[in-house]
């Protein structure tokens, strides 16, 4: 089976999202990815998406099976019911651990003996007093494989995460330029970062997710950069129809691709960043101008001055004077 379903007390904050809860039904969705999954990483000049995002969108998945569950729960026993699959305040993580499915990881994720770190979470909250289960435990021990793991040092202890400098934050909630001191240590992630999950030794009990709408799509499974750099706003909404990676949007999925494209370290994909200095978004000018400097200094200093000239914004006028400064 790849859910796991168990029961949780009422905590105060479900209380305060909705005084009526008496219990949490908390499930967990197993996305354990197939051994391709992580093909792209090994290969510069194509783009690293995370696991979770290379099928459909968890969200819609993980709430049809919900309602339908919670539908059941009101016909077999009466009450009220909420759903949530990572849609309001509600902590899923320490309620998934209260309810039994696993414990929090030195890297904040839940991690379950029997799924490894490959969990979606969602929780039903009704008014029904419901029998809950034992909570577990954690059983880390002296292991930082996931905080050692990471490539930006976005854990200042264990089970402290610094959101700010995670990978997953910066390309996909981030909405503005992305840190300078981040973009090369991003490599080719294009869309979030799976290594803290995948270096968890607990995963040698994992197995691959067998959710049909969740399997990897083949389009994104390694993507050339220079395909998704091309992409205009009609070609990026039908290439991620369905997908998680849609609602951050073209602009700034294409910088995403061009700190790839900057990280490449292959000149023949300096053409690509040159044609995109002229982009209508200032996310995809000023990471082209990154790019360029990466991929071929001289040409971008040349055109620099021009280039400011000509510029009215004050993120993409600072990537040019980073370009002249070297």
């Amino acid at each position: 089976m790849d859910w796991m379903m168990a029961t949780a007390n009422r905590r105060p904050a479900p209380r305060l999202l909705w005084p009526e809860v008496n219990s949490v039904i908390m499930l967990g969705l197993n996305y354990g990815p197939t051994a391709h999954r992580g093909a792209g990483r090994a290969q510069p000049d194509r783009g690293a998406i995370s696991t979770y995002a290379q099928g459909d969108d968890y969200h819609d998945v993980i709430k049809g099976a919900l309602k339908r569950l919670a539908q059941w729960l009101v016909a077999r026993g009466g009450g009220d019911v909420k759903v949530f699959v990572d849609t309001a305040p509600v902590m899923e993580k320490p309620l998934a651990a209260a309810a039994g499915l696993g414990w929090q990881g030195k890297h904040t994720n839940l991690v379950s003996r029997e799924f490894g770190s490959w969990l979606f979470l969602g929780a039903i909250f009704t008014t029904l007093a419901l029998p809950v289960d034992q909570p577990e435990h954690g059983h880390c021990g002296s292991c930082r494989a996931c905080l050692d793991a990471c490539p930006t040092a976005a854990f200042p202890a264990p089970y402290q995460l610094d959101a700010r400098r995670c990978v997953s934050y910066l390309t996909i909630e981030n909405k503005g330029p992305i840190p300078p001191e981040f973009r090369a240590l991003i490599g080719n992630r294009i869309y979030g970062c799976d290594d803290c999950l995948a270096a968890c030794p607990w995963n040698k009990f994992a197995v691959a997710g067998r959710a049909l709408r969740l399997a990897a799509r083949e389009a994104l499974i390694a993507p050339p950069l220079a395909e998704l750099a091309s992409l205009d706003d009609a070609a990026f909404r039908a290439l991620f129809a369905k997908s998680p990676i849609k609602r951050i949007g073209r602009d700034r999925f294409v910088r995403n691709v061009l700190i790839a494209i900057g990280n490449s370290g292959d000149p023949a994909l300096a053409a690509t960043a040159e044609a995109l200095l002229g982009d209508a978004a200032p996310a995809v000018r000023g990471m082209a101008a990154w790019a360029l400097g990466r991929l071929d200094t001289a040409a971008a200093v040349a055109m620099a001055p021009e280039r400011l000239a000509r510029e009215s914004d004050d993120d993409v006028r600072a990537e040019w004077c980073a370009v002249l400064e070297g």
